[in-house]
C-alpha cells in the first residue's frame, strides 16, 4: 500500500512539474493545434441500364434508410401564364395517390410504417425524399416506384394544393423580409422566370392535364438522380431496385430551356410602404454562377464583408459599434446555370434608414479600395475551411450533396479541391473581386416599412425612387 502511495506521489509531482514548465498562453490566439485532417467521404456511383443514376452509401449506425430522388425539371420551365406549375406538380405527385392506392390509402400506408415521403420543386428540379425503417425498405421502394411511374394526380388533391397555394399568395406580403426579397428578385430579373412569382390567376389556370404532361415529359429513368443511404445490403438494394425500376424504359427527354438574362436595369430605390416600427433594407445586384472561377475569392471577400457574423465589417460597424441593427448580413447566391444575386440586408428603425444605407455603401467602397489586412484574411480563410467539415456530419447529406453537384455539372473534384481553392485566396484576389462584383453605386435598393420620408430624401439626392405595386 505504501509502495502504491509512493508511486502516486511521484506521478503527481511529475505532472505538476510538467505543467509548471509549460506556461499558459497569454491569449487564446496563441493556442496551437495539430493540423486538421479531413477527407471528403466517398460513395459508390452506379448507372442502371435504363440510365437511372444511383448514389449509394451503406450506413449501419441506425436501422433507417433515406432516399432522395431528383427529377431533372423545375420551375424555370413554368409558362409565363402558369407560374407555379412545377410546385403544384410536386405537391400532387406526393399527395395524389399512386399505383393501386388512392390518396388516402397512400397516406395510411406511409403513416402505418412511420415513413415520411415529401416532394418539392425548385428552379431546376423536383426533389422527392423518403425516410423509413430499414425493415420497410422493400415496400418503400415499391411505393416510390408507384409514385414515379404510376402517379394518379387525384383531381381533389389538386384542388386542395391550389387552395393552399392561393393561401400562400394571400399571405406572401405578411413577412417584410420575404416581401423585400421578392421585390428585389423582380426588380433585378424582371420578367425572366427567376423574377416571376405565382399569382391567383396563374395557379387557377393549371389543370390536371398540365401535371400529367409535365410528368410525361420529364419523369423518365434517364432523367432521374437517386441517392440512397442507410442500413441495407448493397447487393440486396440493387436487386430491389432492379425489381421495381429495371423494366422502366428510357425515353427521349428534351431539357427545359433556360432563357438568358436581360440587360441589367438602372439602379433605383424601390419602396413598399407598410405600417411597421422598423424598415427592412436590401441592397442587391446580379452576381455570379457556379462556373465563375472567382467564386472562391468572393466567398472570402463576402465573409469579411457581411457573411462572417461578428467577424464581418457590416455587423461590426452597424450593430456592434453603432447599435443601428440587430442583424446585418450579406451573401452571394451562386447560381447553378445563371448568375444568382448578391444581397446585403438588415432591419433598422425608420429614422436610421439612410444612415444604415450610407454605412453599407461606405463599407463596400472600403472593401473595394483598401487591401484587406493579412490577419483578417487568414481568419476568413480558416473559418471557411474549418466550417466546410460540418457539411459532412450527416451521411445522407453527403450523398444528396454529391448527387446535386453531379446534377448541376460541378467539376468532379469540386469538394476535394474546395479547401485548397479557399486557402489560395490572396489579399489582392479579395480586392480584385470586390472591385469587379461589388458595385454599391449600381445596386438596387429595396425598402419595406414606413418609408415615405426616406423616399423623399432619396429623391432629393437625385436617386430614382419607385413604389412597388403589391399586385405585381
Amino acid at each position: 500500500m505504501k509502495s502504491q502511495m509512493r508511486w502516486l506521489l511521484i506521478v503527481l509531482v511529475v505532472f505538476v512539474w510538467g505543467c509548471a514548465q509549460a506556461p499558459a498562453p497569454a491569449s487564446f490566439r496563441d493556442l496551437s493545434f495539430a493540423p486538421l485532417e479531413f477527407q471528403v467521404p466517398e460513395m459508390e456511383r452506379l448507372t442502371l441500364d435504363n440510365g437511372m443514376r444511383l448514389y449509394v452509401q451503406e450506413d449501419r449506425e441506425l436501422p433507417l434508410v433515406e432516399v432522395t430522388v431528383m427529377i431533372g425539371a423545375g420551375s424555370i420551365g413554368d409558362p409565363a401564364d402558369q407560374v407555379g406549375l412545377a410546385d403544384l406538380y410536386a405537391a400532387v405527385l406526393r399527395s395524389g395517390g399512386a399505383g393501386n392506392r388512392d390518396p388516402d390509402a397512400l397516406d395510411s400506408f406511409l403513416d402505418m410504417r412511420a415513413a415520411n415521403l415529401s416532394a418539392a420543386a425548385d428552379t431546376h428540379a423536383v426533389t422527392l425524399t423518403l425516410s423509413l425503417r430499414s425493415d420497410d425498405l422493400e415496400e418503400g421502394l415499391e411505393v416510390l416506384a408507384d409514385v414515379l411511374r404510376r402517379p394518379r394526380f387525384d383531381a381533389a388533391r389538386l384542388e386542395i394544393a391550389q387552395r393552399q397555394a392561393l393561401e400562400g399568395i394571400r399571405r406572401q406580403n405578411d413577412d417584410p423580409g420575404t416581401l423585400a426579397r421578392r421585390v428585389l428578385s423582380r426588380t433585378l430579373y424582371g420578367q425572366h422566370p427567376l423574377g416571376r412569382s405565382a399569382t391567383a390567376d396563374s395557379i387557377m389556370s393549371i389543370v390536371r392535364h398540365d401535371l400529367v404532361a409535365f410528368h410525361e415529359s420529364y419523369a423518365h429513368p434517364n432523367n432521374l438522380w437517386v441517392g440512397i443511404s442507410g442500413d441495407f445490403s448493397r447487393d440486396g438494394l440493387l436487386e430491389s431496385l432492379a425489381r421495381h425500376f429495371g423494366d422502366w424504359p428510357a425515353a427521349a427527354v428534351r431539357p427545359q430551356e433556360i432563357p438568358p438574362l436581360a440587360a441589367e436595369t438602372p439602379a433605383s430605390a424601390w419602396v413598399v410602404p407598410r405600417g411597421l416600427p422598423q424598415t427592412t433594407i436590401l441592397l442587391g445586384e446580379i452576381g455570379i454562377d457556379k462556373d465563375n472561377p472567382d467564386q472562391y475569392a468572393l466567398r472570402v471577400m463576402n465573409f469579411l464583408l457581411g457573411g462572417g457574423g461578428f467577424n464581418s465589417r457590416l455587423m461590426r460597424e452597424i450593430r456592434s459599434n453603432r447599435g443601428l441593427a440587430y442583424s446585418v448580413y450579406s451573401f452571394y447566391q451562386v447560381g447553378r446555370h445563371l448568375p444568382g444575386l448578391f444581397i446585403a440586408g438588415s432591419e433598422t428603425r425608420t429614422n436610421a434608414v439612410l444612415e444604415v444605407v450610407d454605412l453599407k455603401r461606405e463599407i463596400m467602397t472600403q472593401m473595394r479600395d483598401t487591401p484587406v489586412a493579412e490577419a483578417d484574411l487568414s481568419l476568413a480563410r480558416e473559418s471557411l475551411i474549418n466550417s466546410f467539415v460540418f457539411g459532412f456530419t450527416d451521411p445522407h447529406a453527403v450523398v444528396a450533396m454529391t448527387m446535386r453537384l453531379d446534377f448541376y455539372d460541378y467539376p468532379e473534384d469540386y469538394l476535394r479541391a474546395y479547401r485548397d481553392h479557399i486557402a489560395a485566396v490572396s489579399a489582392a484576389d479579395v480586392q480584385r473581386v470586390a472591385r469587379r462584383y461589388l458595385n454599391p453605386d449600381r445596386q438596387m435598393l429595396v425598402l419595406v416599412g414606413d418609408v415615405q420620408d426616406t423616399a423623399s430624401e432619396l429623391a432629393a439626392r437625385g436617386m430614382r425612387v419607385e413604389e412597388f405595386s403589391l399586385e405585381d
